[in-house]
């Protein structure tokens, strides 16, 4: 968000180890000649006592496809609990994986690949026979489709003719489960997060969700003469955040206080705000919960579209950060917690070139390499100015980057996103219900295919409705990919003034804060 309340308005606006048993279902579809030939692969990719994860990579040989629907039965019993890179169901042994929006076309050689994980019990069987829009593939298919009539079924057991291809169904001398060894064992406490593939993992290479609140006050307090956090900050106020089972909090801060700008007010900038912040970070650190520290506010003029306040100094939302103060704060941020990677750095809060700019291509360019931007009166540091700040001092943390349109927008962010030496980058992304990307569509062709590559967390998550409707929504679509987030705001505003989430310091929540308090307890093992 880019207001407190104190202000008059609110804006409107796994590191798995693929050592497990693979099947290859490699053949021609049956029927009508113009019947898709398709190869399948499925792979248990992890496992343990009770469940398992798995993959299945499907390869479209013939035709290309506008729409597409993978079919298999599980021959054990095995059930699917949660699914992505499709839409999953299963009725009885049979499952069904449909194509999302943004992976509907499937060219002719094309591949895709979903992901699920499942229950077993007894034995966890591998399924040998799968469909592609209805017609088999089979692992003795001619090369080319014959005539006739396809089976209306998946067939349930190989066939008996011998193969002529080397046969694609496990031999019966190596064993048809996988290994049972369990996942690796999360680490006790906040982890020190990396980026492997598209998922946070820590120190043991257990997969990592970041899941739980914004702590509001820090970015605005200072600034405006009262103080540094908005409420208390004290361990008991620390702990009620655990008791939501929350397991991050966000942080956000304004590089005027942190660098001692003479415009804050002596007690509330330099030494004394950097302390109150490592003071505040040690508490959540204590409580096994991971601190986001966040830059919010920012120094520089913007008076043009969009404009929050017409203040040169840090007391309000600017398009981008700029190139004076910025990267000094965030060399100052990573000399202090360098050697603490249990802190990620997320690098500014809610970018919005696109609204001074003309065209996307100047914003995304603006986003990245900053400098002189069209619209914006001051020189401006892009994302990529601020993790190479970060990167050179050697802080080697976990570094989050949003996206345009107050972080809104990721449609163009594997494109233009930084170059990192440590390749510890992930993206971090906003959403209300006033939003302009606050649909599961729009979430489909945007997010997933930038969460398909690289963790995303939604930093902010939120609604003005005093209800939680719509955040139960975004839960339940990141959910579904494992995806992480956090509820704005652990403040006891109400919502006439901004989303709060409590309404006192002891963690009695809002209804909007319900909804997020009880989602998180639910989760939580």
């Amino acid at each position: 968000m880019r207001r407190p309340p104190r202000l008059t308005a609110l804006l409107a606006g796994a590191a798995v180890t693929m050592a497990s048993t693979a099947l290859a279902v490699v053949g021609t579809a049956s029927g009508a000649a113009a019947a898709p030939v398709c190869t399948v692969e499925y792979a248990v990719t992890n496992q343990w006592t009770g469940g398992f994860q798995g993959a299945v990579t499907v390869t479209n040989n013939s035709t290309a496809l506008n729409g597409w629907s993978l079919g298999f039965s599980f021959p054990a019993g095995q059930q699917v609990s949660q699914g992505w890179g499709g839409k999953w169901t299963q009725s009885g042994a049979a499952v069904t994986v449909v194509n999302e929006s943004w992976n509907a076309q499937l060219g002719s050689g094309a591949q895709v690949t979903t992901g699920f994980i499942a229950s077993w019990t007894g034995a966890n069987t591998a399924p040998t026979a799968f469909t592609l829009g209805g017609v088999p593939c089979t692992d003795d298919g001619p090369t080319t489709p014959p005539t006739g009539t396809p089976p209306t079924t998946p067939p349930t057991t190989p066939p008996t003719d011998p193969p002529t291809t080397p046969p694609t169904t496990p031999p019966t001398t190596p064993p048809t489960t996988p290994p049972t060894s369990p996942p690796p064992t999360p680490v006790s406490g906040a982890p020190e997060l990396s980026v492997t593939g598209n998922t946070f993992t820590d120190q043991n290479g257990a997969v990592r969700r970041l899941l739980g609140v914004n702590r509001s006050g820090g970015e605005f307090m200072c600034v405006q003469g009262y103080g540094i956090w908005d409420g208390p900050v004290d361990d008991a106020s620390v702990k009620a955040i655990a008791d939501w089972k929350a397991n991050t909090v966000r942080i956000p801060l304004n590089e005027e206080c942190w660098l001692g700008l003479d415009n804050i007010k002596p007690e509330y900038r330099g030494d004394n705000y950097v302390d109150a912040v490592e003071d505040l970070v040690t508490k959540v650190l204590a409580h096994g919960m991971t601190p986001v520290l966040e830059l919010h506010w920012t120094h520089g003029q913007y008076t043009g579209n969009s404009s929050g306040c017409a203040d040169v100094h840090a007391s309000c939302q600017k398009p981008m950060p700029n190139a004076q103060y910025t990267p000094a704060f965030w060399t100052s941020v990573a000399n202090t917690f360098k050697n603490d990677e249990r802190v990620v750095l997320d690098l500014f809060n809610e970018p919005y070139p696109d609204r001074a700019t003309s065209t996307a291509t100047q914003a995304w360019t603006c986003w990245r390499d900053g400098g002189t931007c069209p619209g914006i009166g001051y020189e401006v540091a892009g994302m990529q100015d601020l993790v190479d700040a970060v990167r050179a001092t050697g802080a080697k943390n976990l570094v989050l980057v949003p996206g345009i349109a107050y972080s809104n927008d990721l449609s163009q962010w594997l494109t233009y996103r930084p170059t990192d030496p440590a390749a510890n980058l992930a993206a971090a992304w906003h959403v209300y219900n006033f939003n302009t990307c606050s649909t599961e569509t729009c979430w489909n062709d945007t997010l997933a295919p930038v969460a398909a590559q690289v963790p995303l967390l939604a930093g902010e998550i939120g609604e003005n409705t005093c209800g939680h409707a719509f955040i139960d929504r975004v839960m339940k679509w990141f959910d579904d990919r494992g995806l992480s987030y956090l509820g704005w705001t652990w403040n006891t505003w109400n919502c006439n003034s901004g989303p709060a989430l409590i309404t006192s310091y002891d963690g009695t929540p809002t209804a909007f804060g319900t909804g997020l308090r009880d989602h998180l307890r639910a989760l939580a093992p």
